[in-house]
């Protein structure tokens, strides 16, 4: 009985971020996410117990999934260490553009509450790629390792801005390279 109410509810969400992406948090209302899912704007709360709700799990999920996926990353050999945060960092960037988006414009959509702990779990992912940074490159300081970490993510999280016509693999390529280049010879 669970499994349909946890498929309705990522139906939900997926649905929402795309529709966040293209027209913005304020630009989509309940009806029209209902609509969008097949059900009533009603129906949706349901599942969660409003819009901004609903963002906050989108952006705590995201957060904490790439958190997840760094700290799965972390530890090895530096560089080896490296390249798996950029090939991670840019599976994401790849397979969910619309949460890019999403964060980097609604964000402040958020309660106070829910924003704080997305930067925390934020923060804490950004410290995986400073400590590896460091490790890598042992004359750079936090601060020069943060600002490469996220040089680091705007290369990699252009992709849904790139309006690219090239195959989705001819970017990640040309993306990795740029990155771990840039990363390398810190």
């Amino acid at each position: 009985m669970a499994a349909p109410n946890l498929s309705r509810r990522e139906q939900i969400l997926r649905t929402a971020a795309v529709l966040f992406a293209r027209h913005g948090y304020h630009g989509v209302s309940i009806a029209e996410l209902g609509a969008a899912v097949g059900i009533s704007g009603p129906a949706l709360y349901r599942h969660f117990p409003g819009k901004e709700a609903l963002l906050a799990e989108l952006l705590v999920d995201i957060s904490e999934r790439l958190l997840a996926g760094g700290r799965e990353r972390a530890g090895g050999e530096p560089a080896a260490v490296l390249a798996a945060l950029v090939d991670f960092q840019l599976a994401f960037a790849l397979r969910e553009p619309e949460l890019i988006v999403v964060q980097d414009r609604d964000l402040d959509n958020l309660s106070a509450e829910d924003r704080r702990r997305v930067r925390r779990v934020q923060r804490t992912y950004v410290e995986i790629w400073v400590d590896t940074l460091r490790r890598l490159h042992p004359h750079l300081g936090v601060d020069e390792a943060r600002v490469a970490a996220h040089g680091a993510f705007g290369l990699l999280n252009s992709t849904p801005h790139s309006g690219s016509r090239s195959s989705p693999d001819e970017v990640a390529g040309l993306l990795r390279r740029m990155a771990l280049e840039a990363l390398s010879t810190l």
